[in-house]
């Protein structure tokens, strides 16, 4: 079991890298960007490794396919683009792959309003972003189905459960949604200086809570670092 020392380092580590790489992007350094960017879903892997006894390897594949879209996206080009998309599309379905292991038998009805409100918003985003897309058209639809039925899921998932892990799974995913069509407004429809703070921002933000619900709480406990009483 890990020392509440090793949790300590490894949730600063997880931080100073994260708050680096932000100051890469206020002060418009890329060769902070280009060091620690890659750094932070490293250190959350770490962090997982140190809270989990149990590993999922589904989430594992998650934070590795995202670590992979970190680094393809730092480079600009199309390829580099598509790169970071298809690792990022691959890391959504170890997300969906995930929730399904936790949701248990499905509430029809609940799955049903779930995919439903989030397709609406879908919906809506493509309809802002119609016309400036070209020939990335189509691979943003399918991404945008992927991680939209991601957040549906977890939606239907805490619906069902109303445990603090899905809560908080279902909020981690809210924010992954809102960094990526921030994402897809600043690259496609207008881009705005500031909005390359805020896709950052909410993507550290989810891909934390993301792995706070996968170790606290309901069927998904798993035990955090205690102290050591004397």
């Amino acid at each position: 079991m890990p020392t509440s020392k090793n949790f300590k380092v490894a949730t600063a580590l997880f931080i100073t890298v994260s708050l680096l790489d932000i100051l890469g992007i206020v002060l418009d350094k890329y060769y902070l960007r280009l060091f620690f960017k890659p750094l932070i879903l490293p250190t959350l892997l770490l962090l997982y490794t140190l809270t989990s006894h149990q590993k999922n390897k589904w989430y594992v594949g998650a934070l590795i396919f995202s670590f992979l879209g970190d680094v393809f996206l730092l480079f600009n080009g199309k390829p580099y683009f598509m790169l970071g998309l298809s690792a990022f599309l691959l890391a959504h379905l170890c997300f969906i792959i995930v929730v399904l292991q936790k949701i248990g038998k499905a509430d029809r009805n609940k799955t049903l309003l779930s995919f439903i409100i989030f397709f609406a918003f879908l919906s809506g985003l493509l309809f802002v972003l119609k016309g400036h897309l070209g020939e990335m058209q189509i691979p943003v639809i399918v991404y945008g189905i992927i991680i939209t039925s991601f957040g549906a899921l977890s939606l239907a998932n805490y619906l069902q459960n109303k445990t603090k892990a899905a809560l908080v799974l279902l909020i981690g995913a809210l924010v992954f949604i809102s960094s990526d069509s921030m994402l897809a407004l600043n690259k496609f429809y207008a881009p705005k200086e500031l909005l390359n703070l805020l896709i950052m921002l909410t993507y550290i933000i989810a891909q934390y809570l993301i792995f706070r619900a996968l170790v606290s709480g309901g069927k998904w406990d798993v035990n955090f670092p205690k102290k050591r009483t004397v």
